[in-house]
């Protein structure tokens, strides 16, 4: 049984993304902490308001003992796969604790297999862990920030609504216009060729 004083959260956002990278998000909290950021609002990031994030990354980074984000580009992602990539940005997101865990919670099934220290799996862990919903937290409101940052540079994809994702108007742009080079080759295929012929 592994004494674990500092436990880092884990999680990614944009895996499922056509456009950009997937970011990931690490952070360290105590118990006292984790209870005055579920009483600002703390939840699963997928069910609070983009004000409402907005409004808690500081308060996260600021309570946090610890935070980190990570990222892996849209190449690395078509060059190794999603969950490597996405485990690079976790390892990334590691990386810039100012203290390396005892224990990292992992959302999802999948552990890190770059990681070789101690680590859990936890299924649908921002509905279960305050450090995983923190960590998505950070994760979501600073891709969401890039993305809407690249949509100047990409206006056609209108990338500002839908940060990345695969919608209707997002799918017809690129049987339009074709892929930025931030776009993922390996994520489009199937909706345009691109092989190149």
């Amino acid at each position: 049984m592994i004494k674990a004083n500092l436990i880092a959260g884990i999680d990614e956002v944009g895996k499922g993304a056509l456009f950009g990278p997937v970011f990931a998000g690490a952070v360290v909290l105590n118990t006292k902490d984790e209870v005055k950021l579920l009483n600002y609002g703390l939840r699963d990031s997928k069910l609070l308001t983009k004000k409402k994030r907005a409004f808690l990354v500081p308060l996260i980074k600021k309570i946090s003992l610890s935070w980190g984000i990570g990222q892996a580009s849209a190449q690395e992602i078509d060059s190794i796969g999603i969950r490597s990539a996405t485990e690079h940005a976790m390892v990334r997101a590691i990386a810039q604790l100012s203290t390396k865990p005892e224990l990292l919670l992992v959302d999802g099934s999948l552990p890190i297999r770059l990681w070789n220290g101690e680590q859990k799996t936890l299924i649908k862990g921002e509905q279960k862990s305050p450090k995983i919903a923190a960590a998505s937290v950070l994760a979501k409101e600073a891709r969401d920030e890039l993305i809407r940052a690249l949509a100047k540079k990409f206006p056609n994809y209108a990338l500002e609504t839908n940060v990345g994702y695969g919608t209707a108007s997002h799918c017809e742009a690129l049987k339009q216009l074709g892929p930025t080079n931030i776009h993922r080759n390996s994520f489009i295929s199937n909706i345009i060729d691109t092989s190149g012929n």
